[in-house]
């Protein structure tokens, strides 16, 4: 059993080893704490599955009503990614009410707001953290291609894009070379294609994932490879039950646990409407693909193609499902038929992954400080944008225990 022990270096708990824990973890060590670090096993989690987008584009909220009032058209049972599985509809539809609720326009313009500063502060805080692990060739900074296939998509896409609101990036048409290039990766016509620039890539989510776990080891990090079962509260501090029934705690208690931490916390009397938003990838070490080559959105198919250093990954899908339901074979099925209606410069049928983005209804995450129990902090929640806020999310947890002050926008207070 572990406890808080009253010396000069403070220690900290984190739960969870994703891309958000990671960050948290190397940033608290940054400012003098001894961390522990439980994890039962990232290297198949969304942050390890993700297409590898730092979406800074993505300022606004997906809840919102011009999302809400396109649904129907975006069924996966009409070519689309969004899918509502009948057997998760104790776990879909009232997530779905508080998502509408959360999507009215004055709820929206406030988490607008507040996504939108976290956004604008991601890829500095992405440079930092690369610069601090020595590894700044994981961060390719040159945006990425959205493209269409039919005349009447790219006039409706690119009429979409040039009205939003897009933060700090900006999108202009490709040029000549450009499409060139594009064209020459498929064998359907292109009819209409942007580029971002702002946004970027991370050249391996494996070897980035990797490179935290050392660099947070190297600076005396003590890394579990354990499961938590569930929090307990004594004399007023969190702590953490392990299968095997061991008990930690400590000075703070960081939970970061993505999709995990709804039943963790829920056992201590918060309220977390948290859904698992799974999505699923092919990915394959034989291909093509230009070396270097951004990220592209074949957006008529809401498909990403990401060339990594060890395989090309073609990722999509919104499927609110209840975390322990089977996956779901069409899925994979669909995305090798898009890839092989395409041509795209993909071999074989690709190693298959299923993945959960933890996602509330608002989908802004929750970055807080807990009201119930004083050692006890969370961040959790990023949805689409996890692998986009890891490294910020980091700084803003560091910063909150060291201040004291947690941003209000992002409570799960704001669910009661």
């Amino acid at each position: 059993m572990t406890a808080p022990q009253n010396n000069a270096l403070k220690k900290s708990l984190v739960i969870g080893g994703g891309v958000v824990g990671l960050n948290i973890a190397l940033q608290l060590q940054a400012q003098g704490f001894q961390v522990t670090l439980c994890d039962s096993g990232h290297k198949e989690s969304a942050s390890y599955g993700n297409a590898g987008h730092i979406a800074t584009e993505q300022v606004e909220p997906l809840a919102s009503m011009a999302t809400v009032r396109s649904a129907w058209r975006r069924w996966f049972m009409r070519g689309g990614a969004l899918s509502l599985p009948p057997q998760g509809i104790s776990a879909w539809l009232p997530f779905s009410l508080r998502m509408i609720f959360a999507a009215q326009p004055a709820r929206f313009a406030r988490g607008k707001a507040a996504l939108g500063g976290l956004i604008s502060e991601a890829m500095p805080a992405w440079r930092r953290r690369m610069t601090d692990i020595g590894a700044p060739d994981l961060l390719r900074e040159d945006g990425h291609f959205v493209v269409w296939e039919t005349p009447e998509s790219a006039a409706r896409g690119l009429k979409s894009w040039s009205s939003a609101d897009t933060g700090m990036t900006t999108l202009r048409p490709v040029t000549d070379a450009e499409m060139a290039q594009l064209s020459a990766l498929t064998k359907r016509k292109i009819h209409g294609a942007i580029r971002f620039i702002g946004t970027a890539q991370i050249a391996d989510t494996r070897r980035m994932l990797e490179t935290l776990d050392e660099r947070f080891v190297e600076r005396g990090g003590r890394y579990l490879l354990e499961r938590v079962e569930k929090m307990i509260i004594r004399k007023s501090s969190a702590w953490a039950v392990l299968t095997g029934g061991e008990q930690l705690t400590a000075d703070t208690v960081v939970m970061a646990a993505g999709i995990g931490s709804k039943t963790l916390l829920e056992s201590l009397g918060e309220t977390v409407p948290m859904i698992a938003e799974r999505g699923y990838h092919i990915q394959t070490p034989d291909h093509n693909w230009p070396k270097g080559f951004p990220p592209v959105v074949f957006e008529d198919r809401s498909m990403i193609v990401t060339g990594f250093e060890n395989g090309l990954r073609a990722a999509s899908f919104v499927e609110f499902n209840r975390q322990d339901a089977a996956p779901d074979p069409r899925k994979w099925a669909r995305l090798r038929k898009h890839v092989g209606d395409l041509g795209l410069p993909f071999e074989g049928e690709g190693a298959e992954w299923i993945g959960t983005r933890p996602t509330l209804p608002d989908y802004l995450p929750a970055i807080g400080r807990s009201a119930r129990v004083e050692n006890l902090y969370y961040a959790f929640g990023h949805q689409h944008l996890g692998l986009t806020l890891g490294a910020v999310t980091g700084e803003i947890v560091a910063n909150m225990i060291k201040s004291g002050e947690a941003p209000d926008a992002f409570s799960l207070s704001r669910f009661k």
